[in-house]
């Protein structure tokens, strides 16, 4: 069993040191005013309801669009986003004051981002993660986000009954129907850093699916800013939460994977193109469309695909919502066999959405002030697969994408039986194929 020291990527105000849970009510809510079933029934938190569009739009057609369609009720990046989080940080919710840490654009042909963030590293305690089993049952007596304060909450975030967007202030909580919110991370790497937790009393385990990777590109798409992007990581890839959830962040200057060249591969059926990073250190796919829909189907396709085959991967949600760029990795797979050098080990960086998209969060001042184009290279070069296995791996993603995956496959039966493969054995699980061409696209060898 692999195993790696990691630090969380958030830990909550409300995390419960062991041993805690004991002294919770058993009646009248536990006291913290959380977001379980203890304390979430009959509470009334603000809900962005979002008008589902089935095309994002740019340029002349955004123009357009803005003269037919009435003024929102609510600026979604600016007052609500931003506004809010901004709001919990005059209340002193978060660890440290991410907007102190000194960033910078390293000189080169990338413009890779480099971020001095010393209060991320300090004020974690170390915690013990798997990093062989990209799929791992949900278990609710680890820290998730059912157990963060109401007050992290920015919205909860559903879409529009009647088709139009609107915006209440203060709106009972269904909780029967098991809301989506935006919380504050509470420590944040960058300005406006948020979390969208998708249906967050199902208690869903860190695994992509296709209605919560839909609701990730609506959130980007309401945002409507290139400068606002979205990202995910799986277990295995940096993800330390097993509790389903993406980031979300402001940042205006473009990431440099965002401005790396590519090579067209294919266009789906539905007009979704399919390209591959040409000159970047981390080998990786580019989907790219205007309808959401067809655009999340595809790529919520692969990722599926790459669970089942346990490839560690991470996802960056781009332009508002009409790029993703899908990268598998390896570093952690490296990192615990010994495979990487003490060098980069040093700098205690793990590789995770933001670094891979050319973002790298430092944690020592040395290596911030020593920051080059040449050793942000030489870290992500580590993260990527190798080109022969890139290419193992990117023929199993299209075969995944020319039929019908059963998502059943990735849920477990319960919280309490650790099995990655619904009705399948962990053995079983690791003998499942994808088969093209065939809508039963799951078979055992």
């Amino acid at each position: 069993m692999l195993r790696i020291k990691r630090v969380p990527t958030v830990v909550s105000n409300y995390q419960k040191e062991d041993g805690e849970e004991g002294s919770r009510q058993s009646t009248g809510g536990c006291g913290r005013n959380c977001l379980n079933k203890c304390c979430l029934p009959g509470s009334k938190l603000p809900l962005y309801a979002f008008k589902k569009e089935t095309k994002v739009v740019d340029g002349n057609e955004m123009a357009a669009e803005e003269m037919k369609q009435q003024d929102p009720p609510v600026a979604f990046l600016e007052s609500l986003v931003l506004g809010e989080w901004e709001d919990r940080m005059q209340k002193g919710l978060f660890r440290y004051d991410v907007t102190a840490c000194q960033t910078k654009v390293i000189p080169g042909n990338h413009g890779f981002i480099a971020q001095l963030n010393e209060g991320r590293h300090l004020k974690k305690r170390p915690t013990e993660f798997r990093v062989d089993k990209v799929l791992q049952p949900f278990d609710g007596s680890k820290f998730n986000f059912t157990k963060v304060g109401q007050e992290e909450v920015i919205f909860q975030f559903e879409a529009s009954e009647d088709g139009e967007i609107q915006f209440f202030p203060n709106a009972p909580v269904d909780a029967a129907n098991s809301p989506s919110v935006v919380a504050i991370n509470v420590s944040p790497i960058e300005y406006g850093h948020v979390l969208l937790i998708p249906r967050v009393l199902e208690c869903l385990p860190q695994r992509i699916d296709h209605e919560s990777l839909l609701l990730a590109l609506h959130m980007a798409a309401e945002a409507g800013s290139p400068f606002f992007r979205l990202g995910y990581n799986s277990l295995g890839a940096f993800a330390t939460i097993n509790h389903l959830h993406f980031q979300a962040y402001y940042l205006a200057v473009p990431f440099p994977i965002e401005k790396t060249s590519t090579r067209n591969i294919t266009t789906l059926t539905g007009g979704v193109e399919i390209s591959q990073l040409l000159d970047y250190p981390v080998r990786g796919l580019v989907f790219e469309g205007s309808s959401l829909e067809n655009l999340s189907a595809a790529v919520a396709d692969a990722c599926i695909c790459l669970q089942i085959n346990n490839i560690p991967y991470n996802v960056l949600i781009s332009d508002s919502g009409r790029r993703i760029f899908l990268l598998p990795q390896c570093y952690a797979e490296k990192q615990a066999l010994g495979e990487v050098s003490s060098e980069l080990l040093d700098t205690q960086v793990n590789p995770a959405v933001w670094e891979i998209s050319g973002h790298m969060v430092l944690k020592r001042k040395e290596d911030y002030e020593g920051a080059s184009e040449e050793n942000a290279w030489r870290l992500l070069a580590e993260v990527s697969l190798s080109e022969e296995r890139f290419q193992e791996v990117k023929e199993i993603i299209f075969e995944a994408i020319t039929c019908v995956v059963d998502e059943s496959v990735v849920k477990t039966r319960s919280s309490d039986e650790d099995q990655d493969v619904e009705g399948r054995s962990h053995e079983e699980a690791g003998n499942l194929a994808i088969v093209p061409g065939k809508p039963e696209c799951l078979v055992q060898n």
